[in-house]
């Protein structure tokens, strides 16, 4: 036995208590810090009302701080960067200081599922009220830029006239939610998610019961068997499965994220029927509602939880606490190694018709352009345009013999239906243009970026991923890119800081799950770039074995290889 505090002489120890992370299912309730506080103080689905009766009359000078930085977002509203400020100053200044008197706005298209009135409406707002910007997002949204707040209502007005959205498309919400391109469609579907996506949207969006998480939650719904909404780094998602009885549901998967901590996230192995889907993300979201660490933003994402309690014991909690039942096991997903994701090109549908999947330049677009996207598509007979998961578009419902049409009209416009790999596998994030975290450009780096390899390796046709990011929040993905580009200021050889970027390699989901490796030292300056890119993938090209991966070559490349 150990001696007594008597036989030592020294005091007993106390058992160090634990300082509470925030979680309401414990006690702990008072704000502890600002945007628990600003959440306390009002909801805000509330800040609707004021923006439509008081800011959009009164002028931005009349906006409260607390709604302008906080509550704006639950209807999808950012101040986006002033014009002017370099990247050095983003973690400087303070938040009034970067604020330009116009916003950011993002639509929710959830599942990406749009006809040509809504992509027509859509259009119409990015050419009247937004400077014809449009960004198509990694998160299937479109994104405008130039947003006053003047003009909110009427742009509400024209989008929920269609059946569109800005509900927490941003905040601590339930953003949109993810659906494949192709659901309902494609050849090897597993199971059409679009009614649970549409379920889910009109059962829970919205509703003040999950308006106040402690971060944001993102969610995906698919049963395709690409797995193009990438599941492995969703908050939560549920995957098309067909368990030993040869009933289609889903698998469940929780605690998926990226930023500065990516964690993959973790299988559930249960088996969720198509009519339980609803409620079991609704049991999720409140899990992490109630149990989710509130005290620091840097720890309040639902994956931090996961990885204390595991997945053994939030299965428990969940089905004990919140479904009151218990889900049966099931299978896992079957994946496969290599397969590109993000539907690109032209390929039958299950009933005889074809989809034609399009390239924008890294997801950028116009009003204009999407405008005659709605008009293409029609004339073509379709209605059903559909966002990506990769910053793409895709339009279903085409003839057989009209394929080539589509595709020469689509090319005209400046969208690729058989784009490089280079186009076709590059994304990029805002960037400092209008993103008040970003640190150096993407937009139009990655756009150079891709022009300059087509032409130094136009032969080159393996899968490649090319993803950059303008901060370290990984917008972008980049620690799941085979190169990764996460922007910071370097020095250059001058010894000069410029803008350039910290390089991820390797990294991948599917069968292989990794984050790209980071190599000592290995950076680039943004003018360097495509140099550093083109001089990689020909060591690649030269060192490859038969039938090997970017991925795996940089997994086992020495370092002098990679630099």
């Amino acid at each position: 036995m150990p001696p007594s505090s008597a036989q030592t002489g020294k005091a007993p120890t106390k058992a160090k208590r634990r300082r509470g992370e925030g979680q309401w299912a414990l006690g702990y309730r008072e704000p502890l810090n600002k945007n628990e506080e600003n959440k306390k103080n009002d909801d805000g689905l509330n800040v609707r009302d004021r923006i439509i009766n008081i800011y959009s009359k009164a002028g931005f000078d009349s906006i409260d701080p607390a709604d302008l930085r906080g509550r704006f977002r639950w209807f999808g509203l950012y101040t986006q960067r002033a014009p002017g400020i370099d990247g050095g100053k983003t973690a400087v200044l303070e938040p009034e200081e970067l604020d330009d008197r116009y916003f950011m706005m993002r639509v929710r298209i959830d599942g990406g599922q749009l006809s040509a009135a809504q992509l027509r409406a859509v259009a119409e707002v990015s050419r009247d009220y937004a400077r014809d910007t449009a960004d198509i997002t990694d998160r299937q949204n479109v994104q405008y830029h130039w947003i006053r707040v003047e003009d909110v209502p009427a742009i509400w007005e024209k989008l929920e006239s269609v059946g569109l959205s800005t509900t927490e498309a941003c905040g601590d919400t339930p953003r949109v939610i993810l659906g494949c391109p192709l659901a309902g469609v494609a050849a090897e579907e597993v199971i059409d998610a679009s009614p649970q996506i549409e379920q889910i949207y009109e059962d829970h969006i919205g509703s003040p019961l999950y308006s106040n998480l402690p971060r944001k939650f993102k969610s995906s719904i698919s049963g395709c068997t690409s797995h193009c909404v990438n599941h492995e780094i969703n908050d939560v998602a549920f995957v098309g499965v067909r368990n030993e009885h040869g009933e289609t549901g889903y698998d469940l998967f929780v605690g998926g994220g990226l930023s500065t901590n990516p964690m993959f996230a973790k299988r559930l192995g249960t088996f969720v029927r198509p009519d339980q889907v609803s409620e079991v993300w609704a049991g999720v979201c409140a899990v992490f509602r109630d149990y989710g660490f509130r005290r620091l933003r840097t720890r309040a994402r639902i994956k931090f939880l996961i990885k204390e309690w595991g997945a053994e014991k939030f299965r428990e909690v969940l089905e004990n606490e919140y479904l009151g039942h218990s889900l049966p096991d099931g299978p896992g997903p079957e994946l496969d190694e290599g397969v590109r994701r993000d539907h690109v090109g032209v390929r039958p549908q299950r009933d005889g018709k074809f989809y034609v999947g399009f390239a924008p330049k890294v997801g950028r677009v116009t009003g204009s352009s999407l405008l005659r996207v709605a008009e293409i598509a029609e004339a073509h007979g379709s209605d059903r345009i559909r966002t990506t998961a990769d910053q793409k578009l895709v339009i279903l419902d085409i003839d057989g013999d009209d394929t080539a049409a589509i595709t020469a009209d689509l090319e005209a416009e400046g969208y690729e239906v058989n784009p490089s790999t280079f186009r076709r596998q590059t994304m990029a994030c805002t960037g400092i243009e209008f993103c008040k975290l970003a640190i150096v450009e993407t937009k139009d780096r990655a756009a150079t970026l891709i022009d300059e390899l087509e032409k130094r390796l136009p032969d080159f046709d393996e899968p490649l991923s090319i993803n950059v990011n303008g901060c370290p929040n990984s917008c972008a993905r980049i620690q799941v890119a085979d190169i990764g580009l996460k922007g910071q200021l370097v020095l250059n050889e001058h010894g000069e800081q410029v803008e350039g970027y910290q390089i991820h390699l390797g990294g991948g989901m599917g069968l292989t799950n990794s984050f790209g490796k980071k190599v000592r030292g290995l950076k680039t300056t943004a003018e360097d770039l495509p140099d550093y890119v083109e001089r990689v993938l020909r060591r690649f090209k030269d060192q490859k074995e038969e039938g090997e991966t970017f991925a795996a070559w940089a997994a086992r490349a020495e370092d002098d290889d990679l630099k």
